[in-house]
C-alpha cells in the first residue's frame, strides 16, 4: 500500500478554513482538506457549521481523517499507544490537537469526522455521487475496541478491551497475532450528507449515509447519497483498514485514513432514494436500514426489488424471483443502534 504525499500551494478559499488547494495536474486532485481542530468535529453534525472546502461537481478532495481511537481511552493519544508500544513518531500530530482542543457535545458519538464539504450545485432532490478513488493508510496501526455492553455480544467482556495491531505495508496486511495476518481492505466507515438540523449523535446510520460500517466502499467503489440540503455539506472519518462483515464486536481495525474522493452531482436524481446505495466493477449494493434486524432486511428486500423494476424494467413480481435466486442479503452491520442490511446484486447476470 503505497503512502499518501503531495505537493500543495496554500490558498485562501473565501468561506473555507484551512484548506489546501493542489495545483498538481498529475494528481488529479483539486482540494486537499487537513484534519486539524478547525477541520473537524466529533461525535456530531453541527446544523450550521461553515463549509472547510468547496468543490464544483467532479472535483477531487484529498481529504485527510483521525481515528477516535486513542482519543477516547481515558488518556491522551501519545500515553495511550505508549501502551501498546507505538512511540510518539508515529501519533498523528492531528490526534493530539484534536484530543487537546477539539470539544465532544455531551450525549454525542465518538467519531471525529473531517468536513463539511460544500458541493457547489447540489440541491435537495439531487443525488450527490461520491467516488472512490483512493485510500491511503496515515499511521502503521489500528485499535479494535470493545467493551461492557457493546457488540452482538454485550456481556462478552468486564472492561474495554482496545487491542492494537500492527499493519505490515510491504505485504499489505494487518498482523493481528502470529500467524494470523489479515489483508488490508481500508475504506470509510462514515460518508455522509448533513440531514436538516444537523444529527446530534454520528452513531447510527440513515438516509443521509453516515455511520453504515459499509465495508465494500473500498478504492474504485462508488457511493450514492440523497441531498438533504444546499451544498450536500459532506463529512468524512471513522476510517477502518479492513471489517467483517456485521462488524459484530463494535468495531473494525479503526485506523487513519486519507480518503481521495471524486464528487458529482447528479440532478433530480434523488428524490425518490429513500437510503444509500453504492456499486463497483462487478456488483451494485442497495440497502435496508432499522433498529429491527428483520425489518432491515425486509427494506432491503423492497428496495433491490424497485431497483430491478427502475433500472432493469422488471415487473415486481419477476424483480422478486430474481431477488431470491441472485441476490445476496448481507447484514453489513449489527452494532449501531440502526441495522443496515444490503443486498448484493452481481452485473454480470445481465447481459
Amino acid at each position: 500500500m503505497k503512502r499518501f504525499c503531495t505537493v500543495v500551494v496554500a490558498l485562501a478559499l473565501s468561506g473555507c478554513a484551512m484548506v489546501d488547494t493542489v495545483t498538481s495536474v498529475a494528481t488529479g486532485i483539486d482540494v486537499r482538506v487537513p484534519s486539524n481542530p478547525d477541520t473537524v468535529v466529533w461525535g456530531h453534525l453541527p446544523a450550521a457549521r461553515p463549509p472547510v472546502a468547496r468543490l464544483r461537481s467532479g472535483q477531487t478532495a484529498a481529504i485527510d481523517t483521525v481515528s477516535h481511537q486513542g482519543l477516547i481511552n481515558g488518556t491522551d493519544p501519545v500515553q495511550f499507544f505508549a501502551q501498546a508500544g507505538i512511540p510518539a513518531r508515529d501519533v498523528l500530530p492531528d490526534a493530539i490537537a484534536i484530543y487537546n482542543k477539539v470539544t465532544r457535545p455531551k450525549d454525542a458519538g465518538v467519531h471525529v469526522l473531517t468536513g463539511p464539504l460544500y458541493i457547489e450545485g447540489a440541491e435537495p432532490g439531487d443525488m450527490l455521487e461520491v467516488r472512490v478513488l483512493d485510500l491511503d493508510v496515515r499511521v502503521p496501526y489500528g485499535v479494535n475496541n470493545s467493551n461492557k455492553g457493546t457488540g452482538v455480544l454485550p456481556d462478552l467482556h468486564a472492561k474495554p478491551y482496545p487491542k492494537v495491531i500492527k499493519f505490515d505495508y510491504l505485504r499489505n496486511v494487518a498482523v493481528f497475532a502470529p500467524r494470523i495476518e489479515i489483508p488490508l481492505a481500508p475504506f470509510m466507515g462514515i460518508m455522509a450528507v448533513t440531514p436538516p438540523g444537523g444529527l446530534p449523535n454520528t452513531r447510527p446510520p440513515g438516509a443521509y449515509g453516515g455511520n453504515m460500517d459499509f465495508s465494500l466502499l473500498v478504492k474504485g467503489s462508488t457511493l450514492y447519497l440523497p441531498v438533504l440540503q444546499s451544498g450536500a455539506l459532506f463529512y468524512t472519518g471513522d476510517a477502518h483498514a479492513v471489517q467483517g462483515d456485521g462488524e459484530v464486536n463494535g468495531t473494525a481495525i479503526e485506523t487513519s485514513l486519507t480518503a481521495v474522493l471524486q464528487f458529482v452531482v447528479r440532478k433530480g436524481a434523488g428524490k425518490n432514494m429513500k437510503w444509500p446505495r453504492a456499486e463497483d466493477r462487478d456488483s451494485w449494493y442497495v440497502m435496508g436500514m432499522d433498529a429491527d434486524l428483520s425489518a432491515a432486511l425486509k427494506q432491503a428486500a423492497q428496495e433491490t426489488v424497485d431497483f430491478l423494476v427502475r433500472e432493469k424494467g422488471m415487473t415486481p413480481a419477476d424483480a422478486y424471483a430474481l431477488a431470491s435466486i441472485a441476490a445476496n442479503f448481507i447484514v453489513g452491520e449489527a452494532v449501531d443502534q440502526v441495522q443496515l442490511v444490503y443486498a448484493q446484486i452481481p452485473k454480470s447476470i445481465f447481459r
